[in-house]
């Protein structure tokens, strides 16, 4: 307990030391939401790599620059001390800073690439807003000059951009704030509280744990469904057949419930059962990330084998539930990502090898569906 109280501290201080130099406030920061990795490509003869960023749902917009002379962030690991970089996914952190008078938003930008074009930061959409009085302050202008622009960068890969959006000062007694018209950092409605004590990870929180949950666990049915073949993902004839899966009332699909035990932390998820034998899978890469950046690895799902392809047996209609056991979550923590990596390609009707990513979601929410996955025994009306 010492020792993280104390790496606690020392990240405090770290972050207090950098706002001193520069000479800001800290009003408030993220790690971000995690965004897909690009696709990369590499120059044979200069071995230079370049990528295009993800469509931002502005097409519309025709403008376009290349920008010179942008910030390095050299000080990101202090600021971000957990943040991961070795995963499909790249955290798009921030800071909310007060400087000189006005409120500066950085939004960090690890390159993935020598090169990135079609990248968007900012518009006439962007504002912040004040929860308490509802006043609307309105983006003054970006630092690189990218305003309404889609625009190019070159830096080297690996390196982290600092990309500026400047508004007017926000007031000594601003407290909450709702941040608008940043796309691709997910500050689309983000409400934030402003001068937030970091989370200091304590096992003496007084949040009670919750108790084991109790769900039905899948069994096996057939090892394959009709080769006796070792198991390979491109022939679904080898994939294992399981039935009498956790049934629950009917619920959106990727509904997520959460239980907080000091050993282990266990996550529900819903799907709709469409097809009476219908086709899931669980990677051992899969993990919950939470707000500090830290990971937390999946040991198993219930019943169900890891990095294979397997065939569900029940009825259409039916809404299912698969139990999940991650390395514990402390009890202090907000809000949670749930990532689900994507897998190699594989041949089956409807193949979908994409993950999942599922940003900052509430604790709080997520412990209060528990309820959303009792069982529930199948009623068949004929």
């Amino acid at each position: 307990m010492k020792r993280i109280f104390l790496l606690t501290i020392l990240a405090i201080t770290n972050l207090t030391a950098i706002a001193q130099t520069r000479g800001m406030k800290v009003l408030a920061k993220s790690m971000g939401v995690y965004m897909p990795r690009p696709d990369i490509l590499t120059d044979k003869k200069t071995h230079k790599t370049f990528a295009v960023w993800h469509n931002t749902n502005n097409a519309w917009i025709k403008d376009f620059c290349e920008t010179k002379n942008v910030a390095i962030e050299k000080e990101y690991n202090k600021l971000f001390p957990n943040a991961v970089s070795d995963m499909p996914y790249m955290p798009m952190s921030w800071m909310l800073t007060e400087e000189n008078n006005e409120t500066v938003l950085h939004c960090y930008f690890q390159m993935p690439a020598d090169e990135v074009s079609n990248l968007w930061l900012a518009s006439e959409e962007t504002c912040i807003v004040d929860n308490a009085t509802g006043k609307q302050y309105r983006i003054r202008r970006t630092e690189p000059d990218t305003f309404r622009k889609h625009f190019s960068v070159k830096a080297p890969k690996g390196s982290v951009l600092d990309l500026k959006v400047y508004f007017p000062p926000l007031p000594e007694t601003t407290k909450s704030v709702t941040m608008f018209g940043i796309p691709n950092w997910n500050l689309v409605g983000w409400h934030q509280e402003l001068n937030k004590p970091l989370n200091i990870h304590v096992s003496w929180s007084p949040i009670k744990c919750d108790t084991v949950p109790k769900f039905h666990s899948p069994r096996i049915l057939q090892e394959h469904l009709c080769e006796d073949k070792p198991y390979d993902m491109q022939n679904w004839n080898t994939w294992k057949v399981l039935t009498d899966v956790h049934l629950i009332k009917p619920q959106k699909d990727e509904t997520l419930a959460i239980w907080l035990t000091p050993e282990t932390t266990y996550v529900a998820i819903a799907y709709e059962q469409n097809w009476t034998r219908e086709y899931f899978t669980f990677s051992s890469g899969l993990i919950l990330l939470d707000e500090t950046g830290h990971q937390y690895k999946l040991r198993k799902v219930q019943g169900v084998p890891l990095n294979e392809l397997f065939f569900m047996e029940g009825n259409a209609g039916d809404y299912i539930a698969f139990l999940m056991e991650f390395e514990p979550v402390p009890l202090n923590m907000e809000t949670i990502t749930y990532i689900e990596p994507d897998i190699e390609p594989f041949n089956a009707w409807g193949a979908n090898n994409k993950g999942t990513v599922l940003h900052n979601l509430s604790i709080q929410q997520l412990r209060q569906n528990q309820s959303l996955f009792e069982y529930l025994p199948r009623v068949v009306v004929e």
